[in-house]
């Protein structure tokens, strides 16, 4: 699957960091977390809320989410930046600075930062100066700014003024829903029976679900596109 590479707009940034060209709202089977996308659209776009707060554990799109919004901003001329926290607490937290000149900030896996008093106090000065700025501040993480570990009370409360938005898992129906609904959207013919088959042979967290589609995506290339049980199968055991 191709990726965008991220424009660099800090000089600390490091170099790199991609967006999955894939991670859009339109590939997003949202459930009944309808309410939360469509406050990220609105908030990509520069017409909702400046501070929106994701929480849920691994596997729940989150990162999906964000990166879809960094695509939905570009779409409306607005710049953005993607800081997947992970992959950057061995780079100084002063990435934060100047940041604010953006009109998105997109903050992922934000629990990485507690218990780092730097990495703390630099998200807290980034959320007041995008205020002051007037740009918009998504921020994703395992749980709400309360029970996150933050040892800032400040950056706690400051993380509570926005909209917080608690991801509902998908129940077993509604990832049959989100297979085929990811699969039409790749030109792809998902029959039920290989629909069921692979709900009962594959993790229940979206990455998982999206991650394998892409791989039978480009192996059924030699199938003609036709996903039968047997080349799913075969196509599962190259990979387990």
């Amino acid at each position: 699957m191709a990726n965008s590479k991220v424009t660099v707009m800090h000089p600390q940034l490091p170099l790199g960091l991609a967006l999955k060209d894939s991670a859009r709202f339109e590939s997003f089977f949202p459930g009944q977390n309808q309410e939360a996308v469509q406050s990220l659209q609105s908030a990509a776009a520069g017409r909702g809320e400046s501070l929106v707060y994701l929480a849920g554990p691994a596997g729940m799109g989150k990162t999906h989410l964000l990166q879809a919004a960094c695509h939905l901003a570009a779409e409306h001329q607005r710049t953005s930046s993607y800081l997947p926290m992970q992959e950057l607490l061995s780079v100084s937290a002063e990435i934060f600075q100047g940041l604010e000149q953006l009109d998105l900030v997109c903050v992922d896996d934000a629990q990485a930062l507690a218990g780092h008093g730097d990495w703390e106090r630099g998200l807290f000065d980034l959320f007041n100066r995008m205020r002051d700025s007037g740009s918009t501040l998504l921020v994703a993480a395992a749980q709400r700014p309360g029970r996150t570990g933050f040892e800032l009370p400040d950056l706690v409360s400051r993380l509570g003024w926005g909209v917080t938005y608690a991801l509902k898992p998908l129940a077993d129906d509604e990832i049959l829903a989100a297979l085929s609904y990811r699969a039409r959207g790749r030109g792809l013919e998902l029959p039920e029976e290989t629909a069921g088959f692979l709900l009962k042979r594959i993790p229940r967290d979206l990455p998982s679900v999206f991650d394998l589609l892409d791989r039978l995506d480009e192996a059924s290339m030699i199938e003609q596109r036709r996903l039968t049980i047997p080349f799913v199968k075969s196509v599962l055991d190259q990979v387990s």
